[in-house]
């Protein structure tokens, strides 16, 4: 069987397996203070293009929506999500589980726009009731979506406007963010992140890395002991040399986005190839979620020789699924799915 399930299927980029490795038995300190974590600190520093940010490395994804939600918000206050969004669907309540309310918007790509920002803090602030209501105070977004679309450097101009605007946090998950950033046509950089986000991070778990986050504070009210709710929230990992190990390897030259770019290219190559075919899609996605339409018939005749995510009925002859390519998948496996389709 071949998996096209998601990007975390395989274990680490060998340069990383082989750096881990090496440095095995070497002694350092803990709770990522060591000169490794530093050093990926240092490389992230110059992609943002700021060496005013702080950078902290957490485990996984899940732990770091629910460490940074929770180290930026008061009891009273919640977080405004696309209603497909991770925090929102795919995390069993992790937000909700500290206190804080997902307050969800309505999306059909995966997006919330400004608009809706602007439009759910009026609502909030003119409801006679206010003060018995869960007050909005940061935005999530993730780049990419949960349906592989992308924001524009423009649409997190306009997002950045309204939450200075309502007094909002913005926060980007970025668990996919290489692939985001490679992919085509896209105008966003790190460097557009840590100028336009107060937090955001980096992903590694699906990105090369065997696992681990790297989160990225600009705004400096929340990174006043940062460290403190890491440890609370149980995120802070003793022996943390083995996260900054790993981001140093992503980021010391051009690893990160060369291994992105081939989970990218591999997607293309699927994505033209169901197109060639005469398949549709079921949303336009330039990164390495690709969601197509498949006819009922063929779905069965597929899972004997793929795995992959089935994500909803549409009619009832077709249903939609996802196919994930990553920065480890091999183009063979993508001429044999074609060919079978």
């Amino acid at each position: 069987m071949i998996l096209f399930t998601s990007d975390y299927t395989e274990g680490a980029h060998p340069a990383i397996v082989e750096k881990l490795a090496s440095t095995n038995m070497e002694q350092t300190v803990g709770y990522g203070e060591d000169a490794y974590c530093e050093e990926a600190r240092g490389y992230i520093r110059r992609e943002c293009g700021r060496e005013d940010v702080d950078v902290h490395f957490l485990v996984g994804g899940t732990q770091t929506n629910m460490t940074v939600i929770s180290a930026a918000l008061r009891p009273h206050q919640g977080v405004l999500s696309a209603e497909s969004g991770h925090i929102n669907v795919h995390e069993s309540g992790a937000i909700e589980s500290y206190g804080h309310k997902v307050l969800s918007i309505p999306s059909a790509d995966g997006k919330i726009t400004a608009s809706q920002v602007k439009e759910a803090c009026i609502s909030h602030r003119e409801d006679d009731s206010f003060e018995h209501m869960v007050q909005p105070k940061m935005v999530y977004i993730s780049h990419p979506t949960e349906l592989g679309t992308l924001y524009t450097k423009a649409e997190l101009v306009a997002l950045r406007e309204v939450c200075d605007a309502y007094d909002l946090y913005l926060f980007v998950d970025g668990a996919r963010l290489g692939y985001g950033l490679m992919a085509p046509g896209s105008d966003v950089r790190l460097a557009d992140l840590a100028r336009l986000c107060d937090v955001f991070y980096i992903g590694g778990t699906k990105v090369g890395a065997l696992f681990g986050e790297a989160v990225v504070i600009t705004r400096e009210e929340l990174k006043k002991d940062f460290r403190y709710i890491i440890k609370q929230k149980g995120g802070m990992l003793a022996k943390g040399r083995l996260l900054g190990i790993q981001f140093a390897e992503l980021f010391r030259e051009d690893l990160y986005y060369q291994i992105s770019g081939h989970g990218i290219s591999m997607a293309m190559k699927l994505k033209e190839g169901f197109l060639e075919k005469g398949y549709k899609l079921f949303i336009e996605s330039d990164t390495n979620q690709q969601f197509i339409i498949i006819p009922d018939e063929k779905l069965e005749a597929l899972k004997e020789k793929f795995v992959f995510t089935y994500w909803q009925r549409l009619d009832d002859k077709t249903s939609v699924i996802r196919i994930c390519t990553s920065w480890t998948t091999k183009e063979a496996a993508v001429d044999a799915l074609l060919e079978e389709i």
